[in-house]
């Protein structure tokens, strides 16, 4: 075949494979429509010069805090969700004014999550569903998220989140000073990839069962460069090439055989890291299957962790703590309860004061 048959047959099939593509894009059980690119919503949502030198001083004292440089103690804590944005913001503004008669033992960041994995259905979190009523306005999610990311900066808070879809990364990854990827998600190779390319600390949840290998391997794989498939910018494909992120860590969170927190398996997962050449850098989840999902048990796996530190277990230096303004949890329909979550039950705000009061009189000694 020439090169004008060929310039020709190509053409053709080009055409095809558009026609396609209309056909897919219009198919009844799939439809499309356009958001911001990540870039547009920064430009609507600015990022200051003064806030991002902030996010930078607030990812140094995290990534020294992970390093074993600074010998306070990362609390990761907020809603298990956001759903409602002013109780957001009456949590934070406790938070901040609680952060600064604790500073000198803890850093407190916030936790913003506002995507939710979900076994099989349920409200994926403030980003797909603002609204709470399965309208998926998206557009609206992000511009929420975004803004109260922005808010939490100007109390002086860091933002702390889980990074579910890579798609969604790039819209946040300028004003975080922490992300985690989920138990779910540790093992997947596109959260690796995402990771690597990642300028700020992010903690690898060993998985559902409770095992750490996962979450190592995944550590290891995110400190590598790597080229992979993404999105530029302007929301185009794109080749995009990573440096790897030397910054992070493992959190342990419990699983199917029970919790992990015990002397015994913060050993064991201190001895897997070493053997694997990483440093035995720890955070422990206080919730999730740590506290059999009964928020009322994580001043428990507080008060175990402060005392292994007290006795010289150095690898320990965060938790992450559920908790919202008021205890427990309710299902998502009319009539909420103010200050309730509505995924995963949390410690209200008397308590998680008490309790974070309490450790740094522990901290001190």
């Amino acid at each position: 075949m020439n090169a004008l048959n060929t310039a020709l047959a190509f053409d053709q099939h080009s055409a095809t494979l558009e026609s396609a593509q209309v056909t897919v894009l219009n198919s009844p059980s799939r439809k499309t429509r356009v958001l911001a690119s990540p870039q547009e919503l920064r430009q609507q949502l600015p990022l200051s010069a003064a806030l991002a030198q902030r996010v930078q001083q607030q990812r140094e004292q995290v990534r020294a805090i992970l390093n074993g440089e600074d010998s306070r103690l990362l609390v990761v804590i907020g809603p298990c969700s956001i759903h409602n944005i002013d109780e957001a913001h009456e949590y934070a503004q406790r938070l901040a004014d609680l952060s600064s008669q604790v500073s000198e033992h803890m850093l407190l960041a916030m936790r913003i999550y506002i995507e939710k994995p979900r076994t099989t259905v349920g409200w994926k979190g403030l980003l797909y569903d603002p609204h709470l009523d399965g309208s998926a306005d998206m557009a609206q999610g992000l511009q929420l998220s975004r803004q109260l990311m922005l808010q939490m900066l100007e109390l002086n808070l860091p933002v702390a989140t889980e990074l579910l879809q890579p798609l969604a990364a790039s819209y946040f990854d300028d004003v975080l000073s922490w992300a985690a990827i989920g138990a779910r998600t540790s093992e997947s190779q596109i959260h690796r990839e995402m990771v690597s390319g990642l300028t700020l600390p992010v903690g690898f949840k060993n998985g559902t069962d409770g095992s750490v290998g996962i979450a190592l391997d995944a550590m290891r794989s995110a400190a590598h460069a790597h080229q992979h498939f993404g999105l530029d910018a302007q929301g185009r494909a794109a080749l995009v090439e990573t440096q790897g992120n030397p910054d992070t860590h493992l959190v342990l969170r419990g699983g199917h055989q029970g919790p992990n927190y015990d002397a015994q398996s913060i050993a064991q997962a201190c001895a897997a890291m070493r053997k694997v050449g990483l440093e035995a850098s720890l955070m422990v989840d206080c919730s999730h299957a740590n506290s059999a999902k009964n928020p009322q048990l994580q001043p428990q796996v507080l008060q175990s962790v402060l005392s292994q530190r007290a006795a010289g277990e150095c690898s320990l230096r965060a938790v992450m703590l559920e908790s919202n303004l008021m205890d427990g949890q309710q299902a998502l329909g009319d009539n909420l309860q103010y200050g309730v979550s509505i995924t995963d039950g949390c410690l209200g705000w008397a308590k998680t004061e008490q309790m974070l009061l309490g450790a740094v009189a522990m901290l001190q000694k």
